[in-house]
Parts: C-alpha cells; sequence; structure tokens
C-alpha cells in the first residue's frame, strides 16, 4: 500500500517510557492502526494491551546441530573442532547443549559417520491478537536463550504491514527495542518516522545520540519526546540544545508524575486514567501523522 505509513517508537536505553508512550499512542489511533510490539527480547505491551491471542506460529531462525546417537561412533572430532564448546561428552555419549550451539555446521562436515545434522532451530512464536482498541497486536513470544531477535521483529513488522494492507489501515505503530542493536535497525527498516523517547539522564543524553546517529544512517526523519523533563532540568536543556542542532522536532516534554506508575498497575494506559494526558497524546499523535 503506498500511503501506508509506519510510526516506530525507540529509545537510546530501557527505562525511559517507550513502552508507555506507544501504548498511549495506539489507544488514541485505535482502530486507525495495526500495532505490533517489536521489543522482542522483554515485551510488555500486553501488560497494557490485554490481548487475545488469535493466531499462533511457531518461528524458526537459524539451525541447531544434532547428534544422532544410533550412528555416532564417539571418535570425539565433533567436540575438537567447536569453537563454542557445544559438543558434551558423558561417559561415552556425545551430544550437544543447546545453548551453546552457533549453528555453525562444522561438527556435521567433519563427522565421518555422518552422525550430525542440522536442523532449523525453533526461536520462538509469532502471536496475531485483537487487542482492547478493537485492532490488531503483532507481538512474540522469544525462546528462552533465542537468538536472531532481528529476524524475528522483521517477521512480526512483515505481518503487521499485511495485515494492515488487507484491512485498509493506513498506519502500522511499532514499540521498538532499546538501543542500538540487531532487533533495532530490523525495526527502523521501512519506518516512515521514528519517535525517540528520551530522559534527562546522563546515559539518556549520551545514548540519545547514539540512536540518533543510527536512525540518520537510514534517512529517516525522527521527532523526540522528552520523559521525566522535570527530573534534571539542566539535562533536559543540553537535550533540547542537542535536538534543535540535529533539526528533531520535540513533540511534548512530560513530566515525572506517579500517575503513570499508578495506570500500569492497573494494567492501563496512561491516556484511559487521565483526560489531560489524553488530550497531550492526541496532539502528539496528530504531529506525527502531519509530519
Amino acid at each position: 500500500m503506498k500511503d501506508l505509513r509506519e510510526f516506530v517508537v525507540i529509545s537510546g536505553k530501557g527505562g525511559t517510557g517507550k513502552t508507555t508512550v506507544s501504548s498511549a499512542l495506539a489507544l488514541i489511533g485505535k482502530e486507525e492502526l495495526i500495532l505490533a510490539d517489536c521489543d522482542v527480547d522483554a515485551p510488555d505491551l500486553h501488560l497494557v494491551m490485554s490481548p487475545d491471542v488469535r493466531e499462533k506460529e511457531d518461528f524458526y531462525a537459524g539451525e541447531l546441530a544434532k547428534i544422532d546417537a544410533a550412528k555416532c561412533v564417539a571418535c570425539g572430532k565433533c567436540q575438537e573442532v567447536c569453537a563454542f564448546s557445544a559438543v558434551q561428552k558423558k561417559d561415552i555419549v556425545f551430544r550437544i547443549e543447546p545453548f551453546s550451539c552457533e549453528g555453525c555446521g562444522y561438527c556435521a562436515r567433519i563427522c565421518p559417520a555422518e552422525a550430525i545434522e542440522n536442523l532449523p532451530r525453533l526461536t520462538g512464536q509469532v502471536l496475531i491478537s485483537q487487542i482492547k482498541t478493537k485492532t490488531t497486536m503483532v507481538h512474540a513470544n522469544l525462546a528462552v536463550g533465542g537468538e536472531n531477535s532481528g529476524k524475528l521483529v522483521a517477521e512480526l513488522k512483515n505481518r503487521a504491514k499485511k495485515i494492515a494492507e488487507e484491512a485498509g489501515k493506513k498506519i502500522v505503530l511499532v514499540d521498538g527495542s532499546p538501543g542500538i542493536g540487531c532487533p533495532v535497525v530490523s525495526s527502523l527498516s521501512g519506518a516512515s518516522i521514528v519517535l525517540l523517547v528520551v530522559e534527562p539522564s546522563v546515559s539518556g543524553l549520551h545514548d540519545l545520540k547514539r540512536v540518533l546517529e543510527l536512525v540518520k544512517k537510514f534517512h529517516i526523519q525522527a521527532a523526540a519526546i522528552i520523559n521525566k523533563a522535570d527530573i534534571n532540568l539542566q539535562i533536559t536543556q543540553k537535550i533540547e540544545n542537542f535536538l534543535a542542532e540535529q533539526g528533531v522536532q520535540v513533540l511534548a516534554q512530560l513530566p515525572y508524575d506517579k500517575a503513570f506508575s499508578r495506570a500500569i498497575i492497573g494494567g492501563k494506559s496512561i491516556v484511559e486514567c487521565d483526560d489531560e494526558y489524553r488530550k497531550i497524546f492526541a496532539e502528539i499523535y496528530k504531529k506525527l501523522k502531519e509530519i
């Protein structure tokens, strides 16, 4: 769909309020959008959006070695060449430790008995749910120790865009991961605009600079929200100055307010509990659409 827009909410570090912002925007946009929780390493949008899971699908990424004990001659060559110490021996039986295996396939290549094969690795589940705004949320369960979260993010985004196109929706709202790693890079791919959520702390400013540098490499327009802006006015001013230098518009400055914590404890978004914040986030949502 040519006019499908993708709003991606990210932050340079965890704990800035990124998911709080994402859930508030989702409640404002309601049925106008499709929601995707792409913070797959630590997903928590489900705590606020009350998902009713309608579809589940296993997600495979990467490979995992498996030793056929019936064929194994216990020569130990696989253990000798494994750079990750994934081949374990107990008595005369060799087995693969799944949390250590990188799926490189070297052990299978050198096995004289051809007793080792690489199989697709189950790393999680893709979930399609209806949420309390009467729209769809695409999210995931990443398996314990699961890798390739960047590929899982790409799968979630593709699913969300496909659902949006089929339903005639114009917006996909993505709650991305914090930081600058692979899941963030995957979250940024194809974005129409990035909304940066930053807190006024030394680490918050430092990590904002890193993530904005990444956003600029993708040539994506960015806007920002300064959350808990009143806890350190000096650093808030530094953040404002830095964003102004980078040509990034600050859409809002939110105060430190225990109302946010009370809303989360109650399993709700702040816009469901406070009319004033509902007006603020409605204005933020309007500005994002205009940009």
